[in-house]
């Protein structure tokens, strides 16, 4: 399957995009059934368990904690991320690393730190639409490069980009990308790194999803061949541990107290309690044991959303089927439009991630983003079965 070609032009952000994905994400947290959500099932998460931890933190901690906690963030958390770093062959230390409240705040710091308005960020075709609503916010400009649902980010067109223009730098998903689930070989990340070493570009690596892996080893990110501290490392625990949690970081040496300084002129900080009671979740329990049931569990529900896809769905349906993460991209016939098919489902409270909210133009409108996180009950079932019959109704006989 083949995603739509961009030229690396300079794109600018349509300008209706910024209400068009307020009214999406409000539908989203209010419908019924939201296959459009951008977060996991709350369901696959250890809830109980954190609350307690919480609490006994909270019991535990004395006043001064409050002070402690400030930029960059809780200590005994931050080594906790850098040990798993390490185990994963990652030269990481807990002073790379600034704690932020979620993954977002943490790329859009990274952002903020490396650039001023007006500069050229490189981002992904499709792309996760909070890198286009960062680049819109910030008043940047950018490149659209393009990502194949089965073989990744273009590379030659990557490096097109960054010799044609004066890129500062780039905003990409290595493992499990958001939309289309898809993940650069290892040989595609170190080109990757070779590349902005060679441009002197800094690589914002957005890598929220790599503890959903389906396979044996997790998958390493960009920052593993980096020799120049040129990638800024942007984890969460949202998608793999606790979901409205907002517990996320950067990893980065040498901007680390320019992005202290820049999280502490915005938000100030994150909240300690909250880094307190996950970092003794952290140390008193098994995050592991927890992962490899949540990637169990995902993945089951992936094969289940395929087979409800490939029996409900148009024949022509092209299905990528990712190795991790809890998403699903799909290519249907150009007649279909999945912005009125999502608008349709909307009236019966079911909601699509529909596809040109992936994009700065009027592209992928033939595509769709489906969340498989969710158990399949019986009402899924008939939404799913519903979003075929519309799709079928669209699409060319």
């Amino acid at each position: 399957m083949s995603a739509e070609r961009i030229d690396s032009d300079v794109a600018t952000i349509r300008p209706d995009y910024k209400d068009e994905l307020f009214e999406f994400l409000k539908n989203n947290s209010q419908l019924d059934i939201a296959l459009g959500s951008a977060f996991p099932s709350p369901h696959l998460f250890p809830i109980a368990d954190l609350n307690r931890h919480l609490a006994s933190a909270g019991r535990k901690s004395p006043a001064e904690t409050v002070i402690q906690n400030m930029p960059p963030g809780n200590e005994g958390l931050r080594r906790l991320i850098a040990q798993r770093y390490i185990t994963e062959g990652i030269a990481v230390s807990h002073q790379d690393i600034v704690l932020t409240s979620g993954a977002m705040e943490a790329l859009n710091l990274s952002l903020e730190a490396i650039c001023e308005p007006g500069d050229t960020v490189v981002i992904e075709s499709p792309a996760f639409y909070g890198a286009l609503q960062a680049v819109e916010r910030l008043k940047l400009k950018a490149i659209e490069v393009p990502v194949d649902p089965i073989t990744g980010l273009c590379l030659d067109s990557l490096a097109n980009a960054l010799a044609d223009n004066d890129v500062k730098a780039c905003w990409l998903m290595a493992n499990f990308q958001n939309p289309t689930g898809v993940s650069m070989s290892d040989d595609k990340k170190k080109a990757v790194v070779e590349l902005a070493e060679q441009h002197q570009v800094y690589l914002v690596e957005d890598d929220v999803y790599s503890e959903l892996y389906f396979g044996e080893v997790k998958p390493a990110p960009l920052k593993l061949w980096d020799r120049s501290d040129r990638v800024l490392l942007c984890g969460s625990f949202s998608k793999s541990l606790c979901p409205g949690y907002r517990i996320g970081w950067v990893v980065n040496r040498a901007l680390n107290e320019k992005l202290q300084k820049q999280q502490m002129i915005s938000t100030l900080a994150g909240s300690g309690p909250i880094q307190q009671g996950v970092a003794h979740y952290l140390q008193y329990e098994s995050y592991d044991n927890h992962l490899r049931k949540l990637r169990k569990q995902l993945a089951a529900r992936q094969s289940a959303f395929i087979t409800l896809i490939k029996r409900h769905f148009p024949a022509q349906t092209v299905v990528a089927q990712p190795q991790g993460g809890y998403f699903l991209w799909l290519e249907l016939q150009q007649s279909v439009d999945t912005y009125q098919i999502y608008r349709h489902l909307c009236q019966s409270g079911i909601s699509i991630g529909y596809g040109r909210l992936f994009s700065s133009k009027q592209q992928y409108q033939n595509c769709m983003r489906l969340n498989i996180s969710f158990e399949q009950t019986k009402p899924l079932c008939e939404a799913i079965i519903m979003l075929g019959q519309l799709i079928t109704d669209h699409s060319d006989n």
